[in-house]
């Protein structure tokens, strides 16, 4: 084959471009945090000056709402495609979710994204909506539409859509903190399986603990004791 020429691999360089700021930055970020990367730094561990970084990102700001959009929002909308075709049972739905979900952010870098936020977002107001706009809420209204799902299908039997959007979302949450945290450390204790745990919490959120019987909620076991 002949040799490609010059000026066609600067343009597949350049087009590679941003993606590699991203990935860069995402690195950075997760390993500094949000404050303490400088844009130079995200530039040279890319391979390319600080002004070409600002061609593409003017700040830093929001050079971290693209790695926001491109690794987090982007799944989230191919989520959301999944549960409007789905043909199958919502309880195999949800487990694909969150799996989906552990696989493709939480085991990866990317998961190190929700630890920013706790750690960093308060001293950055501008970032904290955007991260809501962006991954709280439609992530949210992910999972609620697929319980929704499974109680308008008679899989589901009615309940409370945002306390249990709440209650599946934060194990995963948890599992995140945890790989970029003490997970990231070389300390010795019992190993966390996360694809198990999350297998668990969906089988714990589906079945209860209870062998029979409905479920008393403690409201209910107040009254009862007054």
């Amino acid at each position: 084959m002949p040799p490609i020429a010059p000026s066609t691999a600067r343009h597949r360089r350049k087009d590679a471009r941003p993606q590699e700021l991203l990935q860069a930055a995402l690195e950075l970020f997760v390993e500094k945090g949000f404050s303490a990367t400088r844009s130079d730094e995200v530039a040279a561990r890319a391979g390319v000056s600080k002004g070409t970084l600002y061609l593409y990102f003017p700040s830093k700001q929001e050079l971290f709402k693209a790695v926001v959009r491109t690794r987090l929002s982007a799944l989230i909308a191919e989520g959301q495609l999944l549960v409007d075709h789905f043909e199958g049972p919502s309880a195999a739905l949800l487990h694909a979710l969150m799996q989906s979900w552990w696989r493709r952010v939480g085991s990866t870098p990317a998961g190190g994204i929700f630890k920013i936020i706790v750690a960093e977002v308060r001293n950055f107001p501008e970032l904290a909506q955007f991260y809501s706009d962006e991954v709280v809420i439609p992530a949210q209204r992910l999972i609620a539409a697929t319980l929704q799902r499974g109680i308008e299908r008679g899989e589901f039997r009615p309940v409370a859509l945002a306390q249990a959007t709440h209650t599946l979302i934060a194990p995963l949450l948890f599992l995140a903190l945890h790989k970029h945290s003490i997970g990231a450390c070389a300390v010795i204790g019992p190993t966390l399986d996360a694809e198990a745990l999350i297998d668990t919490h969906i089988d714990l959120m589906l079945h209860g603990l209870n062998v029979t019987g409905p479920l008393e909620r403690p409201n209910q076991r107040r009254k009862a004791m007054a």
